[in-house]
């Protein structure tokens, strides 16, 4: 089945189940009389038409950035949850009408003369078993349940960083960086924050692993440098004993805001790069540097946003940070939007051993375990929380270390990523 048919399918669905639900509660709150004026029928149907259209246009259409497309998938997902626990309640007191039914129907009566043999027939039909008022009403209740719990919890996992361990078998890296850790850490979104106290348990964390480099991999903020500036105390304190390295993220171009003049947004620019230099990150634009211990050496390179989906402009030029590395037998790439991995990076740069970004924040709802995860937002991007392989290339995608669109994580928490470098091939590809 084709794209085309799969989402009219999945139109009908949706609005089959809509139809559904409104049966319930027209069942619920049969004593009322606003659950059939036609106020309320235009209030639900064009909210059902509303949430359907914001699930297709967060998947289909462009969008500079992943806060309101996560925020529009964030409010699909969470009254999708609501209507599934309410769908079960409904289905329940279905398949008891439908029970009482057949009971009914077989059961053997004779007819008796206050009763035609009509009268009989129609109080055994399916529709003139009522549905119970109770259970539309209890099913209401059990959807606001996890509703409430996660309103609840939502911005409890806004700090709740998380450390992920991870080994890149590398065949081609050079002995003395055998063993090599890197911390990662990204989408810092300082505009976002609202506590610097809880920000520095997430640098602290970071900094106790005592890694060799840190790689920064864009979004320092929101959408104008000053938001770093009451934070800058706290992210001057990631350092590494080879570096710490940074790129810039598609917020961090003062792309989605106004501003006064063009001069204001080339000085804000500039007030970015200056916050790199001041935090003592080694901002890459393009360019590569190359890592040297004992006599071996392999490049980190990096480069401006570039995103397959983003309508702003593609800044980043490839072309540019793979210059004068030929050399090199292992080249690290930090680059923000991991849609650039599968549209670029694999077919035109094959030498590219590992890339490491971001800019998805796992949508900051989902699912995420050792051996499972899921979030609405694998809908719009492949690549959007973990490692993965595409022949002997690799790509990590950090979920962020702050949040943006929606202030909570529910699910996808905030993460800090240690990465292990290995000179082998990878046993899990061994036959």
């Amino acid at each position: 089945m084709q794209g085309p048919a799969i989402s009219i399918l999945v139109i009908i669905v949706l609005l089959a189940a809509d139809y559904y639900i409104l049966r319930g509660l027209q069942t619920a709150f049969a004593k009322t009389k606003f659950i059939n004026k036609r106020w309320f029928l235009v209030l639900y149907w064009g909210a059902s038409f509303f949430l359907i259209t914001a699930l297709f246009t967060s998947i289909y259409v462009q969008m500079g950035g992943v806060g309101l497309r996560g925020a529009l998938l964030f409010l699909f997902f969470i009254t999708f949850l609501f209507k599934i626990f309410y769908i079960l309640f409904i289905a329940v007191d279905d398949f008891r009408r439908f029970v009482i039914y057949l009971i009914r129907k077989n059961k053997k009566q004779q007819p008796t003369a206050s009763k035609t043999v009509e009268e009989q027939a129609k109080e055994t039909t399916f529709k003139s078993i009522p549905r119970s008022e109770f259970l539309m009403k209890a099913g209401i209740l059990a959807g606001a349940v996890p509703l409430y719990l996660i309103k609840h919890n939502m911005s409890k996992g806004l700090y709740d960083y998380q450390l992920q361990n991870v080994t890149l078998y590398l065949p081609n890296l050079p002995k003395k960086f055998d063993g090599m850790r890197i911390g990662q850490i990204s989408d810092i979104h300082s505009g976002s924050f609202h506590s610097k106290r809880q920000m520095r348990t997430g640098v602290e964390m970071l900094l106790n692993q005592k890694t060799d480099m840190i790689f920064f991999t864009g979004d320092l903020v929101n959408g104008q440098t000053w938001e770093v500036n009451h934070y800058m105390d706290v992210f001057n304190k990631v350092r590494a004993p080879l570096g710490v390295y940074s790129i810039l993220g598609n917020h961090d171009y003062g792309d989605y805001g106004k501003w006064p003049s063009p001069q204001d947004k080339i000085k804000n620019n500039l007030d970015m790069i200056k916050a790199h230099k001041e935090l003592g990150w080694d901002l890459l634009v393009d360019e590569h540097r190359r890592i040297k211990v004992e006599g071996e050496e392999i490049g980190v390179l990096g480069i401006g946003n570039w995103g397959e989906m983003s309508r702003f402009p593609k800044y980043g030029k490839m072309e540019l940070a793979t210059k004068d590395t030929a050399d090199l037998p292992v080249k690290l790439l930090m680059s923000h939007d991991p849609s650039h991995w599968r549209a670029q990076v694999i077919p035109e740069y094959k030498d590219i051993d590992v890339m490491f970004s971001g800019h998805t924040h796992g949508m900051q709802f989902g699912v995420r375990t050792p051996d499972f995860q899921w979030s609405p937002i694998e809908y719009v991007y492949t690549e959007w929380a973990g490692l993965y392989r595409e022949q002997h290339q690799q790509i990590y995608v950090n979920v962020g270390y702050g949040f943006l669109g929606y202030p909570g994580r529910i699910g996808i928490l905030p993460e800090i990523t240690i990465f292990t470098l290995k000179a082998a091939q990878d046993p899990s590809l061994k036959a």
